[in-house]
């Protein structure tokens, strides 16, 4: 067999596409074959994104907290794409950075609304049309070294990514013998403005590079080769494992 990483004649989604990781595995997935549903929340910036990447790309609006948003974004996908085979479920939201104690209940709901319910809303209507379709199909949740370690200051978004991994091994096994395949990529602290208060304080940027034997926080297109990896045939075999991708942080 020979192994390929190409994704010529696969259709895919990237949630949270207008720009940080997003962004750079939709660009990736582009230039390696595939056709790419740039979404977000809001147009502009998606559709920005999917000019600059050209006629291999198309940006759709989706509130994927919203169980609805999720079923119109597959249908419009196929509706201009024709299918689904690759789902990115990266979208994410983090409105409270603080104590745990001290974490208000709407901050904790909205946090669970778009992290976990928006991942498996996404997930079962993909994996649905995947089934329907009888073809094999590769799920990608965006986890993080949140959801493994323990996450001071990111008490409930940590809770959110360690429930994505539970959820993804979970559809991993009860998926498989469709053929429709489900893995996660937890990064480390990656330079995005979503990791900003992290990333760019002064004071604790010094502490993450500190615990990270690479000495340095990651960028977004070193989590894109992990998507490509796992959305191709060349990880086949790979089902219900995440793919932690955080220069060494959690094994030092």
């Amino acid at each position: 067999m020979t192994v390929s990483f190409s994704l010529e004649g696969k259709v895919a989604i990237v949630t949270g596409a207008s720009r940080g990781i997003g962004e750079a595995i939709a660009r990736t997935f582009a230039e390696n074959g595939a056709k790419v549903v740039v979404a977000s929340r809001k147009i502009d910036g998606v559709r920005s994104v999917a000019e600059s990447i050209g006629a291999r790309a198309h940006a759709i609006a989706a509130h994927t907290g919203k169980e609805e948003d999720c079923r119109n974004l597959v249908q419009k996908t196929v509706e201009h794409f024709g299918k689904v085979d690759i789902l990115v479920n990266n979208a994410a939201t983090n409105p409270y950075f603080g104590p745990f104690l001290q974490v208000e209940e709407g901050a904790w709901d909205k946090t669970f609304e778009v992290n976990v319910k928006g991942y498996f809303f996404n997930a079962r209507e993909v994996a649905r049309h995947l089934i329907e379709r009888k073809a094999p199909g590769s799920i990608i949740n965006i986890t993080s070294v949140a959801g493994i370690m323990g996450a001071p200051l990111q008490g409930v978004y940590g809770m959110t990514k360690a429930a994505v991994i539970s959820m993804t091994k979970t559809l991993a096994t009860e998926l498989a013998t469709s053929g429709v395949r489900v893995n996660a990529i937890a990064p480390g602290f990656v330079r995005t403005r979503f990791a900003s208060a992290i990333v760019d304080n002064p004071d604790l940027s010094p502490q993450v590079v500190g615990r990270t034997p690479m000495g340095r926080v990651g960028d977004p297109d070193e989590i894109a080769g992990g998507a490509l990896y796992l959305a191709g045939d060349a990880s086949q075999y790979l089902t219900g494992h995440t793919l932690v991708i955080d220069g060494g942080m959690t094994v030092s």
